[in-house]
Parts: structure tokens; C-alpha cells; sequence
């Protein structure tokens, strides 16, 4: 008798160790989707510097300009050599090569002929063209990397890192402004 009541249905230990099942399956690919998704994050972060200093390029060899960026621990922002002022400043009336904030979970590593370049957390104040103290110590302001009217730029290597999960993607520029992209593990 006691047989033929079993064989009815599944008992209530059996259905929650099924949702169980579900459950946890569930949550491992919600996980490594988000993961996915992050790691997209980073390599449009790269996509899209990459994308700038191409435009940089093309504006310095079709304007006759010099360009420069300057790298913080989380940002980065385009400048403009003023020949006439013999100086750097903000590039002027260009939305597009303004200061690029990365989002918070995201740092910045430079690498300049196989060396760690030590960033700042802010940008460096331009020179003041009234500050006669400037020829005294020489500390003049100067970009990280140079993009040159003749289309040459600073070869480099960027890294994006992520903090959270040690994520990397890494940037090369070479001498010509040929741009590749690629993981920290390739």
C-alpha cells in the first residue's frame, strides 16, 4: 500500500533539490555573462581611445598641428601645441578631443620604452605664460605622448585595468600610429 503512494507523485525534498538544480545553474550564466559584458566594457574603452588618437592623427597631418595626450590614473585628455605661444594648452572649440573620464572600476597604466610611467590623479595645470619662475626651473608642462603634424606619434603600450576583477586590455601604438588591441593574456 505504501508503494502504490509513492509511485503517484514527487515528494517535496525532490522538487526543492530540482529547483535547487535550476537555481544555481541559473545564477553560474547570469555570472559569466556579466563577465561577458565587462569585459566588452574595457575593450570599448580601448576602441574608443584608439579611435581618438586616429582622429588626432588625421587632424594633425591634414591642419599642420601637433597634438599631445596626457594620461591620469583614470582619465585621459587630448592637447594642442600653440606655436605661437610656445606652449601647450587645451585644444580649442573640439568636443571630441575633451578630457575622457574612465569609469571608476578602470585605472590607466603608461608604458613608454618598456617603462612604467607614474601617473597623476588629476591633470597638470598648463603654464602660465607670465610665470618667469617656469625658465628658472625648467618644469615646463609636456604630454605624455606627441602626435606629430607629419602623422609620426610616441610609440606606447596602455594598459585598462580593472580593479575589481584584474582585467586588462592592452593598447599599442607604434612610431607610424599603427593602433592594435588586444588581452593582457595574448
Amino acid at each position: 500500500m505504501r508503494e502504490a503512494r509513492r509511485e503517484q507523485g514527487f515528494t517535496l525534498i525532490e522538487i526543492l533539490v530540482v529547483l535547487m538544480i535550476v537555481a544555481i545553474v541559473t545564477s553560474a550564466a547570469l555570472l559569466s555573462f556579466g563577465n561577458i559584458r565587462d569585459d566588452r566594457g574595457l575593450r570599448t574603452e580601448a576602441r574608443r581611445f584608439a579611435a581618438l588618437l586616429e582622429l588626432a592623427l588625421d587632424e594633425a597631418t591634414l591642419q599642420g598641428r601637433d597634438f599631445g595626450i596626457e594620461f591620469m590614473t583614470g582619465s585621459y585628455r587630448f592637447v594642442e601645441y600653440d606655436a605661437y605661444a610656445a606652449r601647450w594648452a587645451a585644444v580649442p572649440g573640439d568636443d571630441t578631443l575633451r578630457l575622457r573620464e574612465l569609469p571608476d572600476d578602470v585605472e590607466i597604466e603608461l608604458y613608454l620604452e618598456d617603462k612604467r610611467i607614474l601617473l597623476r590623479d588629476s591633470p597638470a595645470a598648463f603654464d602660465d605664460p607670465d610665470d618667469r619662475s617656469l625658465l628658472a626651473t625648467g618644469n615646463f608642462y609636456a604630454p605624455h605622448l606627441l602626435i606629430y603634424s607629419s602623422g609620426d606619434a610616441t610609440p606606447f603600450e596602455i594598459h585598462l585595468w580593472r580593479s575589481t576583477d584584474d582585467r586588462r586590455v592592452v593598447v599599442h601604438g607604434d612610431a607610424l600610429g599603427a593602433v592594435k588591441i588586444s588581452d593582457d593574456d595574448e
